[in-house]
């Protein structure tokens, strides 16, 4: 996987849900992790609402 160097301008936030057990949670390549979620449904929208937090 390539490295990103501080001048390369701002990093792109590309989020996912990840199933885990009965609970599905919404991560993004910048570290953040949302809350475990039973309806994938809301994990989506804490991935869609997280590049504007």
């Amino acid at each position: 996987m390539a490295q990103r160097d501080e001048g390369d301008g701002p990093q792109e936030h590309l989020t996912t849900t990840v199933e885990q057990g009965r609970f599905c949670v919404a991560r993004c390549v910048c570290g953040w992790r949302g809350p475990a979620r039973r309806a994938r449904s809301l994990a989506r929208a804490d991935a869609d609402g997280h590049p504007s937090a």
